[in-house]
């Protein structure tokens, strides 16, 4: 059976929406490795003034020719800004992509942990979620985490 397409009055069907959710799932997917990246490096450059290649490989839990090919498609994204085996630091754009990420880890983590979940469990959890969450869901994330 076939379905019509609806017209521009009608609501979507239930393909429809399960299609753009599956989109949203691989754009998701898509961008959760730099993002990642962008907030370890920050994290890294926090803590200890830089970020070198070599600890973002030992805490990704990768290799550094790993590291290296990711630091190079972040470079061409203008999110990290490096020079060969020297350390790698945030452009604008990646430190406002990091803060970004940061954000939403902070407000699931915290949302898991007033529902009931342990902080060790929400941490690990939140690194997942954070990625596929909606603006408008992290909003009632946010608000449910205040107690609002």
């Amino acid at each position: 059976m076939t379905e019509t397409t609806p017209n521009e009055d009608s609501e979507p069907r239930p393909a429809e929406m399960r299609a753009e959710s599956f989109h949203a799932v691989r754009e998701a997917h898509r961008n959760e490795l730099a993002e990642d990246y962008v907030e370890l490096i920050a994290e890294l450059i926090a803590q200890f003034g830089e970020a070198r290649p070599v600890d973002i490989a030992a805490r990704m839990g990768v290799t550094p020719p790993t590291v290296a090919k990711v630091l190079n498609r972040l470079a061409r994204e203008g999110l990290v800004a490096r020079a060969k085996y020297r350390s790698v630091f945030l452009t604008p754009e990646g430190a406002t992509l990091a803060e970004a990420c940061l954000r939403r880890h902070e407000i699931v983590v915290r949302f898991l942990v007033r529902l009931g979940l342990d902080p060790e469990t929400a941490e690990k959890d939140a690194e997942g979620i954070e990625h596929h969450v909606s603006e408008r869901t992290l909003d009632l994330f946010r608000t449910f985490a205040d107690g609002d």
